[in-house]
């Protein structure tokens, strides 16, 4: 069974985990006391934290294996059976995705160029957040009662930017732009609202859990496109006759 042959358990248990997180930072913002903490170097150190991320971030939106040939995609298309009549299709690749048709929402054009618009959107979205992070963890900005606002808008940005494998083109490029900066509010918001180092380091590993989910969601959108299409071609691989059987054998252990 390969590794999106689990994805039956795997993905919704992410999700499932996903959605009580969102309800307790939500419970957090709305039900926690403020705290007496007078940890100093709390904010250098949590805006340090979140800036890495941010950073790793960007450097993924960059890579095109990061983007669309996620680790394994290669091997797991092999497994799927193509016609041994058929002479397989040469596939190139724009905006990290396959040029085959298949994945025209998952691109948008710019001044002639074709960009991934998840890569994209992402990449924004970390800029953007970056900007945040030094403005308010180093730079001492920090808006006034705004705290639960902030929270609630973040929880209810990463929210779409999980449904953003809905729509493509500009709106999934936002979408995965609302994503980051969600984050970035969340964090943000409760630590405005709690002032807690422990708070903040467990907002953090939530936000590490769901950027974790979304890109487990976007694995399994990408091999669910390949492994749906009945088109031969050179990414899914070609198969001999005598091997037609036993690729089957494996498709069939992959939906149990």
């Amino acid at each position: 069974m390969t590794k999106f042959g689990l994805s039956g358990l795997v993905v919704p248990f992410s999700i499932a985990v996903s959605a009580f997180g969102f309800f307790t930072i939500l419970l957090l913002a709305l039900h926690g006391a403020p705290s007496t903490e007078t940890v100093t170097w709390r904010k250098p150190v949590i805006g340090s934290i979140f800036a890495l991320i941010c950073f790793f971030g960007i450097i993924g939106s960059l890579s095109p294996r990061k983007c669309s040939e996620t680790f394994g995609h290669q091997r797991r298309m092999d497994t799927t059976a193509s016609s041994p009549q058929t002479s397989n299709l040469a596939v190139s690749t724009k905006g990290h995705h396959y040029d085959c048709g298949k994945f025209s929402d998952h691109t948008i054009q710019v001044n002639g160029h074709v960009l991934c618009a998840a890569c994209t959107g992402l990449l924004l979205g970390a800029l953007g957040a970056l900007s945040g992070t030094f403005a308010y963890f180093f730079a001492g900005w920090e808006p006034r009662q705004i705290g639960f606002s902030a929270v609630v808008i973040g929880v209810a940005a990463m929210i779409f930017g999980f449904l953003q494998l809905k729509f493509g083109g500009f709106a999934r490029l936002i979408l995965n732009v609302f994503f980051v900066l969600g984050g970035f509010l969340i964090l943000a918001g409760l630590d405005q609202l709690a002032r807690s180092l422990f708070v903040d380091l467990f907002s953090i590993v939530l936000i590490a859990f769901w950027i974790f989910t979304r890109i487990l969601l976007s694995q399994w959108d990408h091999w669910r496109i390949c492994r749906t299409c009945l088109t031969p071609c050179e990414i899914r691989g070609k198969r001999k006759v005598g091997s037609i059987s036993s690729a089957h054998s494996v498709e069939g252990a992959n939906y149990d």
